[in-house]
């Protein structure tokens, strides 16, 4: 064949495939359904509804999560004229687009004009041609933080950061994928995020490069830095767990183990196994349940435990599980099978997390045992003994454990409390205490009636001695309070209950210690030296600074140690004018130039020359009100922002929410904190009263920075009380300040706002970034 005649037919084959680029191209306008020719207001209608329609948390279908990435890819576009007109232009959706896994672009620009189909060259990167596995893994940054980070205190996960065109992360995908089951099915997390749709929070994460795997334990990230293997990754997350969470047990120090129960407060949990190692579905578990659980490990193929399977009729050739609660010689619940599987044991546990007579120890164990009433049908009662510690009521508290395992049911707890341990929380119960003084024990039934701590209970007549009257006395109460609940007279307020099995300070201190060392240590060999370079760029310049202040003073001219006292005392009085001077200025730039404050609304009219085009440096604090509360929440603004008008970088204004909330609510979505917005496609988003919050807007690096309004009855506030705006001089141009207790409580939201304005000139804030600034319509 002729040279230039197998040129043409190449072309030939080719331009099919270039014919066919058009349509999968991403279309921001065929996403929202709009024109080319519709206004911003059009389009944010058009985000609003489909954003709604296909939001993951509303909607369960497999592709909403795709549909909604698209929907805001898109309008991210269409909202920013920039980004806008060049796709008008050029048709160009811009690197960072993000749309679906499963409709990536088949072709990429080469060079200036040639385009080829990954198809063609049989390339992996088509995303039809993608494992699909990872898609119920993806993380997004909300649910990142707001979920997987909280429940990485109950389960370690482990994350992979991926990308499209990513070599490495083909040929780990056989590996991750068989790995990513066996975890899962362990009880350990798995998550997977695509830093080319979620790059805040690969950066977040520190992830700079893909692939990357780390482990995410106690909110605590540690990278992965070794070969990518099956035994590697298992023993990865195994590492990541404490070693002290399964204890080995052997015929030596079983009695000792099962006894620990009075000192912390907890059922014994015993595995028995023929694995010579613990394996790491108990790991996992004993993590899930340590603050409700202790646990230990018997291998019955070792020589030493022959006492211990022969005493509890253990069947070596399989699994078993054994509950051990107040009583060590037999177990409260016993649990047997071939395969341990992950449901199987958290069924079981779950049933036993609670002695049979729990000791009160801590607020946390009081809110699980005893709950706060939300219906009459899940009303529980709990039963409360109360002695002081020692061995003299030990016969006590024995006859109401053996009353507690007889009359064992759904609506009661019984629990104890050491009064000398709990003082304040015995003291409120008890009201009668010469009564109460020099028994051996007393005895209330109560149940928790709101979150604030008020309760309702009784109190028996006579001290708790455990005789067969008592137990006549507490049953036939207990038969009357089923049918008659006023029976409980009595009503207190209870005060929190000390956290009795907290570590000591100088324990936590040791242990936060050794935590930051090990996280140093670990950045220092192997971290990106990206991230490193702040820390070194701090160490050379404070070294830098050392030995710069050393060299001058020795090599400073010895004339200046031998001048008159006279010359001295004049450099003195200069050097003090000089800087009293430079303080003055300092000082005279927070001082306010004038008598009032101006505070304009911020309408679509100065929208664009207050914050759009606000000058590098300069912020627009803006107070968020309605029509109802202007005036009261214009006075309290105006005194709390008044010490800061001196600066000229500070612009203050105000927003109607009557007339721009969808504005105001757009902005909140970007507020991802440990305390988020509530999400704004809830039933009630319409009623949500935002007035009171003020946001610091910086409309050059578009960020802002959020002030919450201050809760009445919060430490601290001064509800009831009137401000004197006289205190001001231009009080009387804006009139008589309203004191009716409606403006009292209106303006009691903004308490604290300079505190919170000293924060934002420190630079302290958090910062929450938006890609461009809505238009106010």
């Amino acid at each position: 064949m002729e040279p230039g005649r197998a040129g043409w037919l190449l072309l030939l084959l080719l331009l099919p495939a270039l014919g066919a680029a058009a349509p999968g191209e991403f279309d921001p306008y065929r996403v929202l359904g709009v024109g080319r020719s519709s206004s911003q207001a059009d389009i944010k209608k058009a985000y609003k509804r489909f954003s709604r329609v296909w939001h993951p948390d509303k909607n369960k279908d497999p592709g909403a999560e795709d549909k909604f990435i698209q929907i805001s890819k898109a309008y991210e576009i269409l909202s920013n004229e920039e980004k806008r007109a060049n796709f008008d232009r050029y048709g160009d959706a811009g690197e960072s687009q993000g749309f679906s896994q499963q409709q990536h672009r088949q072709f990429h620009r080469f060079h200036d004009g040639f385009y080829f189909d990954e198809s063609f060259f049989h390339f992996p990167f088509n995303s039809e041609r993608r494992d699909t596995s990872d898609e119920k893994y993806l993380l997004h940054f909300s649910h990142y933080i707001n979920e997987i980070v909280p429940d990485s205190f109950k389960k370690p996960y482990l994350i992979k950061i991926t990308s499209d065109w990513c070599f490495s992360c083909i040929h780990i995908e056989p590996v991750w994928k068989e790995v990513a089951q066996e975890l899962e099915a362990l009880g350990a997390g798995i998550g997977v995020v695509h830093a080319g749709y979620e790059r805040r929070l690969a950066h977040h994460l520190g992830a700079h490069s893909t692939p990357t795997l780390l482990g995410l334990i106690n909110g605590k990230i540690t990278f992965f830095h070794n070969a990518v293997i099956r035994e590697n990754l298992r023993q990865f997350v195994e590492n990541l767990l404490p070693g002290n969470l399964v204890e080995k047990i052997t015929d030596k120090n079983y009695i000792r183990f099962l006894s620990h129960w009075r000192k912390d407060n907890k059922p014994h949990v015993l595995l028995f196994d023929h694995m010579p190692v613990v394996p790491l579905l108990y790991k996992l578990t004993a993590f899930a349940y340590r603050d409700y659980l202790s646990f230990g490990y018997v291998y019955v193929g070792l020589r030493g435990t022959e006492e211990l399977s022969s005493q509890y009729n253990i069947n070596v050739y399989t699994p078993t599980m054994m509950i051990f609660k107040e009583h060590i010689d037999r177990p409260a619940d016993v649990v047997q099978a071939r395969e341990m599987k992950k449901q199987l044991i958290d069924d079981f546990l779950s049933q036993n997390k609670f002695l049979m007579v729990a000791r009160l120890t801590s607020q946390r164990l009081f809110q699980e045992l005893c709950p706060v009433k939300k219906s009459h049908r899940q009303r529980k009662h709990c039963v409360v003994l109360l002695t002081e510690e020692g061995e003299k009521f030990a016969e006590a508290y024995e006859a109401f454990l053996t009353f507690a395992v007889a009359n064992t049911k759904d609506t009661l707890r019984f629990v104890h409390i050491y009064s000398d341990r709990q003082p304040e929380f015995a003291d409120s119960l008890l009201m009668d205490e010469e009564k109460y003084h020099g028994r051996s024990a007393w005895f209330e039934i109560i149940y928790l009636r709101n979150n604030a701590g008020k309760i309702v209970f009784k109190a028996l007549e006579e001290a708790w001695q455990g005789s067969k009257e008592d137990n006549f006395i507490l049953l036939d109460l207990l038969d009357q309070l089923r049918t008659d609940p006023g029976l409980l007279s009595s009503e207190t307020v209870v005060a929190d209950l000390n956290d009795e099995l907290a570590p000591m300070f100088l324990i936590r201190w040791f242990y936060s210690t050794v935590d930051y060392i090990s996280d140093w240590w670990d950045s220092l060999f192997h971290s990106n030296w990206r991230e490193m370079m702040p820390l070194l760029s701090l160490l050379f310049s404070a070294l830098f600074i050392l030995f710069g202040t050393v060299i001058v003073q020795a090599f400073s001219d010895s004339s200046d140690t031998r001048d008159t006292p006279s010359s001295g005392k004049e450099e003195t009085a200069a050097k003090t004018e000089k800087n009293d001077a430079s303080f003055s200025k300092e000082s005279n730039s927070r001082i306010p130039k004038k008598s009032f404050v101006e505070v304009t609304e911020l309408t679509d009219i100065n929208y664009t020359s207050n914050l759009v085009r606000l000058r590098p440096g300069h912020m627009n604090i803006v107070l968020i009100l309605s029509n109802s509360t202007k005036t009261p929440l214009l006075q309290k603004f105006a005194l709390e922002v008044y010490m800061f008008t001196g600066s000229s970088s500070l612009h203050f204004s105000f927003l109607s929410l009557d007339k721009h909330r969808e504005w105001l609510e757009y902005l909140l979505e970007f507020a991802q904190d440990a305390a988020p917005i509530p999400n704004q496609y809830d039933k009630h988003f319409l009623e949500r009263d935002y007035t009171g919050y003020v946001l610091a807007l910086n409309g050059h690096k578009k960020y802002f920075c959020l002030f919450k309004p201050h809760r009445s009855g919060d430490e601290g506030g001064t509800l009831g009380s009137c401000e004197d705006y006289d205190a001001l001089q231009h009080a009387e141009a804006r009139g008589k300040s309203s004191c009716s207790p409606g403006s009292r409580s209106i303006k009691n939201k903004l308490h604290k706002l300079s505190f919170w304005m000293e924060r934002l000139l420190e630079g302290s804030l958090q910062r929450f970034y938006i890609p461009s600034w809505p238009a106010l319509d």
